[in-house]
């Protein structure tokens, strides 16, 4: 559910980033998973805001020594889209894992990428050539086969997945926003999100209040401390290697939340679920292994044409 500023890697070692990529995705699993636990208790709000204030308290011990510097953006109207668009996302998605298994939710939004390539031709005007928009089809079947429209929307799990859809949508906007803020620092991005997410959720706070109890207040701060400690491995992965090497890891949070989905809460995918998982991480590799060949096709040197 979250996309850093890409790092400029620096002391390449691709097995280290590799490392650093699934601890992130172990992280950002652990804190869905607390979300997912702490709200059968407590309030959206309340938990919402738990990941957010535990995280800008994380974000802010981290960034001390660079403080000064971190807090200053270069642009800071895409700073704030894109911590409104987090917030909303994150809100999205804990409402809909309320009532979702943890696999199925992580597959659905495995459909952002494939939504940012579709929106990134109208928002970025970029081109998408016919083997991509094959991809983006294929993607589509895949969240179809895991949705399952032809199934009544009725039920609670219904309900569920229309949320989570419309969070992988904000999400894909806000990893749109993210390519809009790459000249800015890693933790200068971390930081906006995490102070503004805090502050909006503080806001609403008193009308969605329940004291916790001691562990569950340790249970409160472990949210914010996995979603920090996921955003710092993130970094450290894309500093060891390259993106182009350590992205294809990020759809290891299937294995994580089929392990934390099944521990915490008896969950296992079905096999509708495990099905669409394999199309739409196929096409999410494959639209990602195209843009690399785009990539490097457009800033290789053009040759000469002949008269």
């Amino acid at each position: 559910m979250s996309v850093a500023a890409p790092a400029i890697p620096q002391g390449e070692n691709r097995t280290r980033g590799i490392l650093w990529m699934l601890a992130t995705m172990f992280c950002f699993i652990a804190l869905d998973a607390l979300m997912k636990l702490l709200l059968e208790t407590y309030p959206l709000v309340q938990v919402t805001w738990a990941r957010f204030f535990f995280a800008t308290v994380i974000a802010i011990i981290v960034a001390v020594p660079r403080l000064p510097e971190i807090a200053v953006s270069r642009s800071p109207r895409f700073q704030l889209l894109r911590s409104v668009l987090l917030m909303v996302t994150t809100g999205l998605f804990n409402a809909g894992i309320r009532t979702t298994p943890l696999a199925t939710a992580t597959t659905i939004m495995f459909m952002s990428p494939i939504i940012v390539t579709v929106l990134s031709t109208v928002m970025l005007k970029e081109h998408v050539g016919p083997r991509r928009w094959a991809g983006v089809a294929v993607g589509f079947l895949g969240a179809m086969i895991v949705v399952r429209p032809w199934e009544s929307l009725e039920g609670a799990i219904g309900a569920g997945v229309l949320l989570l859809l419309i969070a992988a949508l904000s999400n894909a906007n806000y990893q749109l926003a993210t390519r809009r803020v790459r000249a800015d620092d890693p933790m200068t991005s971390l930081l906006y999100t995490a102070v503004a997410g805090a502050i909006v959720t503080s806001l609403m706070l008193p009308w969605s209040w329940e004291w916790p109890t001691i562990t569950d207040w340790l249970l409160l701060a472990s949210t914010g401390l996995a979603g920090g400690l996921g955003h710092l491995c993130l970094i450290r992965a894309l500093q060891a290697a390259p993106a182009s090497v350590v992205a294809p890891f990020s759809y290891s949070s299937l294995i994580w939340a089929t392990l934390f989905g099944f521990v915490m809460f008896g969950e296992l995918p079905d096999m509708w679920t495990w099905a669409g998982a394999v199309l739409i991480i196929g096409s999410g590799l494959y639209i990602f292994h195209r843009e690399r060949q785009v990539a490097a096709q457009t800033h290789s040197p053009k040759r000469e044409e002949m008269p």
